[in-house]
């Protein structure tokens, strides 16, 4: 995985750059002071799959550029302060280190983005229970949304749905984090099927209609950040 730290304090960069160093299964891009740095190459041709971030930093903090930011990679938090752990996890953030942090426990946290990341890369689709004896698989695309049903799961697509079984969280870390999003405690939606967003409300196409989706405050601004908006 292509990696690069922001971070202001310079030994915890060196730390974690020599972390890194050690790491086979990371390749480390670019290591910059503040956020605002480190936005060209953000912007630029170099895939980046993940980010590791402080959060208390000049210019821009790490929450700030978290809730700026549009279709940002996998990110791993460095903190020294516990506090900023909640809003961090509402952006769905991979882990939380907590500064000073052993390589054991920065080793944890990347074998976790590794493994989101090659469910990302390698994996087109999920194989749902159909009945006792079967499975059906579903690719991404065609997987519309994924609705909560108490100790169940609903999951539809443009002209099926499926009850599994499942917890919503489980599922949610099933579902590749490029194509998905949490909006609501409720629900998670395949971006890419959204046809509106009006007030606090998704409006999804399948062949029976339209179905309105709630977004749960908490996770709106992470939404807003997942979509390209144009606006007047």
């Amino acid at each position: 995985m292509n990696c690069i730290i922001i971070d202001d304090d310079k030994l915890q960069r060196k730390i974690t750059e020599q972390y890194i160093e050690k790491t086979e299964i990371l390749s480390l891009t670019g290591s910059f002071e503040s956020a605002v740095e480190a936005l060209p190459i953000l912007q630029g041709n170099v895939d980046i799959h993940l980010i590791f971030l402080d959060i208390e930093m000049p210019e821009m903090t790490g929450l700030e550029f978290l809730s700026t930011m549009q279709n940002l990679p996998q990110i791993i938090i460095m903190s020294s302060k516990e506090k900023y752990a909640l809003d961090a996890f509402d952006y769905d953030v991979t882990d939380y280190l907590l500064k000073p942090y052993s390589y054991a426990r920065f080793y944890k946290a990347v074998s976790k983005a590794n493994d989101r990341f090659s469910k990302i890369r390698y994996d087109d689709g999920i194989f749902v229970k159909n009945n006792s004896n079967s499975y059906v698989r579903l690719n991404y695309e065609d997987i519309f949304w994924v609705e909560a049903l108490e100790n169940y799961v609903v999951v539809h697509s443009f002209d099926d749905k499926f009850v599994i079984h499942y917890t919503m969280k489980a599922m949610e870390d099933k579902l590749p984090v490029s194509k998905f999003t949490r909006v609501h405690r409720s629900y998670i939606v395949n971006v890419s099927k959204i046809t509106m967003i009006e007030d606090n409300n998704i409006v999804v196409k399948q062949k029976q209609g339209t179905k309105v989706i709630p977004i749960a405050k908490t996770y709106k601004d992470k939404l807003m950040t997942f979509i390209n908006i144009i606006s007047k």
